[in-house]
């Protein structure tokens, strides 16, 4: 077996307490284009929407779920805490403060962690978000802009940043994240640890934060659900099926989710991992590159279900090929 190594973050997936809300806060205020619009593949009752960069790249996807009757996410310890998005310069994130109070979303201001900057804010379920700048970082390659979408190109979000745990035991993640996920422990700051995993940078790196709160993490809307790191491709997710197989630790082993093939593994409590392949992507045999995310698109083998997903799942209009988006600048 090769030596294992992680290309950095695939996607991450959150619960949403409204599939249309998230829809119109994603489009309309992050400029993010809705690349499927699916069901989740283990509960035909819920959505599993999609937004990403402008094709739906790796490492560009932040998706949700909006589990019926599920309460509100309790933030405490042992949890994927926070959620972070890169912009490409200084200007942009300055550009972004003046976005957010466009739109009375609420943030902290620009702020340095690791030397990188970063904007820190919440939506309407009081979901963790942050913004990056990728100026003067090197490493993992970002995505595009979405070329049709209301930011314009050169302060759009392209792609996703450092994600953040929060956990109470820095021995056993830091274990986990070096000896089980192969990344590199890079620099601690404060209560704050930088790990890099891949060629490093925004779009590779794991920031964790250690805790003595005595509260532990619920979930529900307003929190993660699960991050997923990227491989190339079956092959190597399956030296790691093997390797953690080697190991006797329980996993998934594989799954097929049509646009991605997955393993997933729970490492540390309260904390879902999945490693996820680049491709095949989002562009399919049910959608165009130019209707990406505008109609219910279904994985073959759930198909024959869409009577049941369609009678169970809440409509809402996602068109955008016939809509025209002004580049919105202030």
């Amino acid at each position: 077996m090769k030596d294992l190594q992680l290309g950095g973050i695939h996607h991450v997936t959150a619960i949403t307490s409204s599939a249309p809300k998230i829809y119109d806060f994603f489009t309309d205020i992050l400029g993010m284009r809705l690349v499927k619009k699916n069901v989740n593949q283990d509960d035909l009752t819920t959505y599993h929407l999609f937004f990403a960069d402008d094709r739906g790249n790796p490492g560009t996807d932040m998706t949700f779920f909006d589990f019926k009757g599920i309460g509100q996410h309790v933030e405490g310890n042992e949890d994927i805490s926070k959620t972070s998005f890169r912009v490409d310069t200084h200007e942009a994130l300055e550009y972004w403060v003046k976005r957010l109070d466009h739109f009375e979303v609420k943030h902290s201001g620009i702020k340095k962690r690791f030397g990188r900057k970063f904007l820190d804010f919440v939506d309407f379920d009081n979901q963790h978000y942050t913004i990056v700048s990728d100026e003067g970082v090197a490493g993992v390659a970002p995505g595009e802009p979405w070329y049709k979408g209301p930011v314009p190109n050169e302060y759009a979000i392209r792609g996703l940043g450092p994600i953040f745990l929060t956990v109470s035991d820095e021995e056993l993640m830091n274990t986990i994240l070096v000896d089980l996920m192969k990344m590199k422990r890079v620099q601690k700051e404060e209560s704050l640890i930088l790990y890099e995993m891949g060629d490093g940078g925004n779009g590779g790196s794991v920031i964790v934060e250690v805790s003595d709160i005595d509260t532990v993490a619920m979930q529900g809307y307003g929190g993660v659900h699960h991050v997923a790191f990227r491989v190339k491709d079956r092959e190597e997710l399956n030296q790691w099926t093997q390797f953690f197989n080697q190991l006797q630790i329980p996993n998934s082993g594989y799954v097929d989710r049509f646009y991605f093939k997955s393993l997933y593994i729970r490492l540390y409590p309260n904390i879902l991992f999945e490693i996820a392949t680049d491709g095949p992507g989002f562009i399919d045999d049910q959608e165009s590159y130019e209707v990406l995310g505008e109609t219910l698109t279904l994985p073959p083998h759930l198909r024959n279900r869409r009577e049941y997903v369609e009678k169970h799942l809440k409509t809402f209009d996602s068109v955008r090929s016939t809509k025209s988006y002004e580049k919105e600048y202030f």
